[in-house]
């Protein structure tokens, strides 16, 4: 399946007859958040602080049936949001979803991903989420979406890894020859996947990882045709993934799982391995760790429009200076045991709760630290956690 429309015309046939993602609809804000959808969080880690303006333009490119729609929209009180997508039916239904939960800034638009440019103005946040891989033509695609990025703005991106997803595509493979000409009939393509599974042997590779990592979110029939039936899937690695972001134009500005990035936390009991990485590039490293812990999937990851101003607040008069605020995208407080924008467990000291609490968005640093006894140092420590928002005042 080669040619673009032919590959447009079964992934909208695929998504009519599986909207997807399938969560529920319902009738009030959906529960807790993805940070990377809140504009505050996600442009205090790309910069170190928080932006000047919020009343913002967001494109969901991609939108699906409107899951993460939906989020950008209640997560964003400030901004517009529209949202696109090539299956009339699954737009249905985040039309639906977001008419439901009273998440009405946004407006849809039956359109390709190539098609963008029909869209007037640019946008601010472009958020496009297992999309690109599912393209005929990714690069095209990346392309058309980094020329409606406005300057300054950021564009958040999921897209498949192959290290992790080596039993997945065997599967597919599996399925598309035991479906011959019904190929592209996907229910048929679900009923044949699901005899599969329950024919092969427990100790089956496949199986079992299908048990171990998919099977909770795959008793969902359209989680398990969007998963092995595909009719269109790229799979990257960091070499390939870098060609694509290459040809985007824009500058890549991180991973948003940096965790999973720190090469330490494989090879932290070989200082002479470490000390033979200093030799070898950025993306050498990212390669390096991938092939070290090939259970990646995914790769998510920010790139931005520059130009891209980040803060330095290694100045402690301009530190001082400066106004926190709580990040949005904390759990549990006020409380010295809380989550953080990452859903990560932080145990605060006394110091630091009280810090937290006195930030107010009015108060500075220095006004802060002349009642709460805690040296700069940590204050840096909360914004590198990602616990406050600092502007600079």
């Amino acid at each position: 399946m080669s040619d673009p429309q032919t590959v447009s015309t079964a992934v909208a046939k695929l998504y009519d007859t599986y909207p997807f993602p399938p969560e529920p609809l319902l009738d009030e804000a959906p529960p807790g958040y993805n940070w990377r959808w809140n504009w505050l969080a996600a442009y205090n880690f790309c910069t170190g602080q928080k932006p000047q303006k919020q009343d913002i333009r967001i494109l969901d490119a991609g939108c699906g049936s409107g899951v993460g729609t939906e989020y950008l929209v209640h997560l964003n009180p400030q901004a517009q949001v529209v949202g696109i997508d090539l299956s009339a039916g699954t737009l249905a239904v985040a039309k639906e979803r977001c008419q439901r939960s009273g998440a009405n800034r946004v407006e849809f638009h039956h359109l390709s991903l190539f098609d963008v440019e029909q869209l007037p103005g640019e946008f601010d946040l472009i958020n496009c989420v297992g999309v690109l891989h599912h393209t005929p033509d990714p690069i095209r695609g990346i392309q058309a979406l980094a020329k409606k990025l406005a300057p300054g703005g950021l564009m958040h991106i999921f897209v498949y890894g192959e290290l992790g997803r080596w039993e997945i595509q065997l599967m597919q493979k599996a399925i598309a020859l035991l479906q011959g000409e019904k190929r592209g009939d996907y229910r048929d393509g679900v009923q044949v996947g699901r005899q599969i599974f329950a024919s092969l042997p427990e100790n089956n590779r496949i199986a079992k990882r299908e048990k171990e990592r998919w099977s909770l979110e795959n008793h969902r029939d359209e989680n398990f045709a969007d998963m092995y039936v595909h009719p269109q899937e790229i799979d990257y690695n960091i070499e390939t993934l870098f060609e694509l972001i290459d040809a985007s134009g824009l500058e890549f500005i991180g991973f948003s799982n940096p965790g999973f990035w720190q090469l330490e936390r494989l090879l932290a009991k070989a200082p002479d391995l470490m000390e033979r990485t200093k030799n070898l590039s950025g993306r050498q490293i990212y390669r390096l760790i991938e092939l070290l812990d090939p259970e990646i999937t995914h790769y998510e990851f920010f790139l931005g429009r520059p130009p891209i101003t980040k803060a330095d607040w290694s100045d402690d008069n301009a530190l001082l200076a400066a106004i926190p605020e709580l990040n949005p995208c904390i759990d549990g407080f006020p409380s010295q045991c809380i989550f953080n924008y990452d859903y990560q467990v932080v145990n605060l000291s006394a110091d630091e709760f009280e810090f937290l609490q006195r930030c107010d968005s009015k108060l500075t640093v220095a006004n802060i630290l002349a009642n709460v006894q805690m040296s700069l140092d940590v204050v840096r420590k909360l914004q590198q956690q990602q616990l406050i928002l600092l502007t600079a005042s």
